[in-house]
């Protein structure tokens, strides 16, 4: 099938955008069939299990086809659009030629030329372009020696730039791991199925398609099966769903990741939480007047950065809360650095971005660093990398008016700060009860790592930050 005509057009594949991930869902396209791009225009966002991102193009072209609609989940190394390159001699493809030359002398220069087209010029939304050569690893497979006729269109594929590719007998159908097991689960025999993918590998749409008339007659199969086990069929949940008064909502994206991070650690991690009520109203009052300093001028100044401030002295003083548990080498990993995570509701899940190295940063550069992450929060830009390496967390659980909770640990974190809603309440200030602005704090943390003593003092001092703002430049 390789023709000089095909030769000018790339393929594009889904990038691991997010070390280590295995698929990402396509939110939206931005160019049409027929579009003209150039190298490092953004074609579309995708939706990984940590975040949104934007893919650009590494090519310049006309794009030939988009292989996926909008909403469909992509394994990463599958291609998603054709590029006709034929417009540009830089961009062109390898002679025909070179189609002949052996696989390993073609591998080489296949990866220098991948490295050469990585966007350059824009913001690094992309962690690793195509499948990172450690994620991907095969061995090798028996069977007869392979014309070089047969195996060309494996080597035009690795030419194109869709990477090593097996070289296999054609007897035996294209597919990716993840297709076989699928096939495997729904009995389909992939040596039956009709490709649809590029250079003729079956999709998991074309499983799909070929369980469908297949699964049909199962009743027929000679395995002698009692009459009794019949019922299991789980026909039951379909037909009692009312769309008129149900509504099913696919679990993925970063909603799924973030159910399977919340069960690993909940069930991983023995938690402890501990409580603490405080008065916290000078703060709020020094919040009012570093909104008037010239030093805090045009930065978000609330008081969750006082919050995030004292967390952060308190962790100075109580330097052993700042770890985490290497369950595989039975060590306690003592971090020297605070990557200080910010939980966020977005209208795709809840995410905990990260302020890189907080504890190094003054008032004013940790009220920047807050600033532009709850921004980038809500337009959902959030990049993998800056949802990566946190150490502690704080959740503002009081925006919603509730007065606290005791909130689970993210994955490989030691603790993490619940701040409930500030609120007007009777108080006893120097032998006299007034009106207080007052709020409950709930640390949770490892109870491996971190006793009762350590969470309590860190809590502690937290707390007596708030209600003595001053302590944060005597004990700072």
């Amino acid at each position: 099938m390789t023709t000089m005509t095909d030769t000018s057009v790339r393929e594009f594949k889904m990038p691991d955008v997010g070390e280590g991930l295995t698929e990402a869902e396509i939110l939206k396209w931005y160019v049409q069939v027929g579009d003209t791009v150039t190298d490092g225009q953004v074609v579309c966002e995708v939706e990984t299990a940590k975040a949104a991102v934007e893919l650009p193009i590494p090519y310049d072209g006309v794009v030939r086809d988009l292989h996926f609609p909008e909403g469909t989940t992509v394994d990463v190394g599958t291609s998603i659009i054709a590029i006709d390159v034929s417009g540009g001699a830089a961009q062109a493809e390898a002679p025909a030629e070179a189609v002949q030359a052996p696989v390993a002398e073609a591998e080489a220069p296949v990866a220098d030329a991948a490295d050469e087209k990585k966007p350059q010029g824009r913001q690094p939304v992309l962690v690793g372009y195509g499948v990172a050569a450690s994620s991907t690893k095969r061995r090798p497979r028996k069977g007869p020696e392979v014309p070089l006729q047969q195996a060309a269109p494996a080597v035009q594929s690795e030419l194109n730039g869709h990477g090593p590719a097996p070289v296999e007998a054609q007897s035996r159908p294209l597919a990716k791991p993840p297709v076989r097991k699928l096939a495997k689960d729904l009995g389909v025999d992939l040596t039956q199925v009709v490709p649809s993918g590029p250079d003729g590998i079956i999709t998991r749409e074309d499983v799909h398609a070929a369980a469908t008339p297949t699964q049909a007659p199962t009743p027929a199969e000679p395995a002698p099966v009692p009459v009794t086990q019949a019922p299991a069929v789980p026909a039951a949940p379909a037909a009692s769903y009312d769309a008129a008064r149900e509504t099913r909502i696919p679990v993925k994206g970063v909603r799924k990741a973030t159910a399977q991070a919340m069960v690993g650690s909940a069930f991983t991690a023995p938690h402890v939480t501990e409580f603490v009520t405080v008065d916290v109203t000078r703060t709020l009052k020094l919040v009012e007047e570093l909104k008037q300093d010239k030093d805090f001028a045009g930065l978000r100044v609330n008081p969750l950065l006082l919050i995030a401030k004292a967390l952060l002295v308190a962790i100075k003083r109580n330097p052993d809360v700042n770890a985490s548990w290497d369950e595989a080498n039975q060590e306690i990993v003592l971090k020297h650095y605070v990557n200080l995570g910010i939980a966020a509701a977005t209208p795709r899940g809840l995410i905990v971005p990260n302020i890189k190295d907080a504890d190094a940063k003054t008032l004013p550069q940790l009220a920047e660093a807050l600033g532009e992450l709850v921004a980038t929060a809500k337009e959902g830009r959030t990049s993998p990398a800056a949802m990566q390496g946190g150490t502690v967390t704080i959740t503002n659980v009081g925006v919603f008016g509730v007065d606290t909770g005791t909130p689970i640990l993210p994955p490989g974190e030691s603790a993490i700060l619940a701040v409930g809603a500030i609120k007007l309440q009777p108080w006893v200030h120097k032998g006299k009860v007034k009106p207080r602005q007052v709020t409950t704090l709930a640390l949770s943390f490892d109870h491996r790592l971190i006793d009762g003593e350590l969470g309590s003092k860190v809590l502690a001092d937290v707390a007596a930050i708030l209600e003595q703002p001053k302590k944060l430049i005597t004990w700072a």
